[in-house]
């Protein structure tokens, strides 16, 4: 699955295009990775480079493995070169598009069980005048080097646990579970862009906040909260913009959210507020969450963190956490200003992985009646987190995808104790597939019309189309190529642009030979503008974020 010591030989600087080395050929898959064929570099390494030369795109047109090249393990740790792109860049389009996810989903000839387990890669598509320069890198937390030295597992991952010697062994990965040290720094989920400008990839433990240099994907060291505020884990999407960093901080101790926000060039959290949660015995997951223009909208799930299947050596069905029907499903509402709770209703039973957005409706007054939250929800069934095994996702014909909506929440401000959830649209528009969602960001907590997602054209396991959702007219339309893969649909809207859609989707397609390559939408028409084939295919990503050229 991986090539031999090519890897790491071509590193190209993202201002000149050229080579620090010659491009050594990348060869055909040999054994599953290890230590030996890796190149692993600490934290902030230098390297100097020599005489640059000119980089040689290689062609390689399929891939003999097993399983589809979107659940099989990256090739080697890095590599960065142009790709000939077929069709047009907009000129307008500057600067780097990264995506973060899993990269690795082995060592040696163990292979690790959930799409979520997979240790951090980072890949680029960086812009330039007409110009696409892609890169991926492996990013170097502390779990993926103790994991590369010792060729073992040795943190806790998604559903991973590190096989102890012993007993007394085993209660002292315990002991180092509950103080935290022996949870995962591996920050495979998200990647944003702080309003200072530094970037840091993301996941649902907040020791899993690591750095990285946008150009060189290098991985430049943690990022330390230093505030007082503790805890072990945070949602993995945090709302960012140019002016503050929201985030959810899980209290799993007595059930409920403090709400935090962080001003840029600062790493200290500040408490805007804390909700209790109303049912269950521990709060909802959160891996994300949606905010208006003047409210932090907290989703209380009734799939709950669940401390015995996080004590337990082998996972459960579903991993770290429960599903509590009975404590029935909660959306609360908090001012942005004083932390105030304005709502908090009881709401049918949900299950969602991405909120869209949300925005707040108003009466001919202008008086705000009601919050509105889209989510790409998965009709209450949690069998989903099961689904994305990579037994199952390898199995293309036995496991189907399982139905999934545009869940549309209205949560009233009158004092009631019910909202209400209904798609937003008929499911059969997009397939009956809905996640991995982006939207214009000139329109986070407002009113809007467009969303981006991956759906489905079934039969399938897993969403295998780009949709682009219309809300006002409840219509999609849809991006389809037989066998591919593709990831998150990123909308980068057009400087100066007036309407909402007017912009560019970004997407990275894993193809169904082994290929892959990243593929540009019109964001108005859905068409395909261009393409540009990677020298190999990569694994399925997770999310991105963009960075505007300075």
């Amino acid at each position: 699955m991986m090539a031999s010591m090519a890897i790491g030989s071509c590193i190209i600087s993202p201002f000149n295009f050229k080579t620090k080395h010659p491009l050594l050929p990348i060869q055909q898959p040999s054994s599953k990775p290890t230590l030996s064929n890796f190149t692993i570099r600490s934290i902030a390494s230098p390297v100097r480079p020599p005489s640059p030369v000119v980089v040689p795109l290689p062609e390689i047109d399929t891939f003999d493995a097993p399983n589809h090249v979107a659940w099989t393990s990256i090739r080697q740790d890095r590599w960065e070169g142009e790709l000939s792109v077929q069709g047009h860049l907009p000129s307008w389009l500057s600067g780097t598009y990264l995506r973060n996810g899993p990269g690795l989903w082995n060592i040696g000839d163990y292979d690790f069980r959930h799409l979520f387990d997979g240790y951090a890669m980072i890949v680029k598509l960086h812009f330039d005048n007409g110009r696409l320069i892609a890169g991926h890198r492996q990013i170097e937390s502390n779990a993926y080097k103790a994991a590369m030295k010792n060729q073992k597992i040795c943190y806790r991952e998604f559903s991973e646990v590190p096989k102890a010697d012993n007993f007394l062994a085993y209660v002292g990965e315990l002991a180092n579970l509950f103080s935290g040290a022996s949870l995962t720094d591996n920050a495979n989920t998200g990647v944003v862009k702080l309003g200072d400008g530094r970037v840091v990839c993301l996941t649902e433990t907040q020791k899993g906040s690591i750095m990285i240099d946008p150009d060189t994907l290098e991985t430049v060291g943690k990022f330390e909260y230093s505030d007082s505020l503790g805890g072990l884990i945070h949602s993995a999407h945090p709302i960012v913009t140019d002016s503050e960093f929201l985030t959810l901080l899980p209290d799993l101790l007595n059930p409920g959210y403090l709400v935090v926000r962080m001003e840029p060039s600062s790493n200290e959290r500040k408490v805007i507020g804390r909700v209790n949660c109303k049912g269950g015995p521990a709060p909802g997951w959160v891996h994300s969450f949606p905010v208006t223009e003047n409210y932090v909208v907290v989703p209380e799930m009734p799939l709950r963190y669940c401390a015995q299947n996080l004590l337990k050596a082998e996972p459960t069905p579903l991993y770290k956490f429960e599903w509590r029907p009975e404590s029935k499903a909660f959306m609360h509402v908090m001012c942005k200003a004083s932390g105030n709770i304005v709502a908090s209703v009881e709401v049918p039973l949900f299950i969602t992985f991405h909120f869209i957005n949300a925005y707040e409706e108003r009466d001919e007054k202008g008086r705000i009646t009601a919050v509105i939250a889209d989510c790409c929800e998965h009709n209450a069934n949690p069998v989903i987190l099961d689904r994305l095994r990579l037994h199952n996702l390898r199995d293309s014909l036995k496991y189907p995808l399982p139905d999934a909506r545009v869940g549309r929440f209205r949560i009233p401000l009158d004092g009631s104790g019910y909202g209400e959830l209904e798609a937003a649209l008929d499911p059969d528009e997009h397939g009956r597939g809905m996640d991995m969602c982006s939207f214009n960001p000139a329109y986070l907590g407002k009113k809007y019309r467009y969303a981006y997602a991956c759906g489905a054209e079934r039969p399938c396991n897993f969403p295998n189309t780009l949709t682009k959702i219309d809300l006002v007219k409840k219509m999609a339309k849809n991006w389809y190529e037989e066998g591919t893969v593709p990831s998150e649909p990123f909308f980068v809207a057009r400087p100066g642009a007036t309407e909402e859609d007017d912009g560019v989707v970004i997407s990275m397609v894993s193809g169904k030979n082994g290929e892959g390559y990243a593929l540009l939408l019109d964001g108005s028409t859905f068409e395909e503008i261009a393409r540009a084939k990677f020298p190999y295919g990569l694994p399925y990503g997770l999310h991105g974020c963009w960075v505007p050229k300075n």
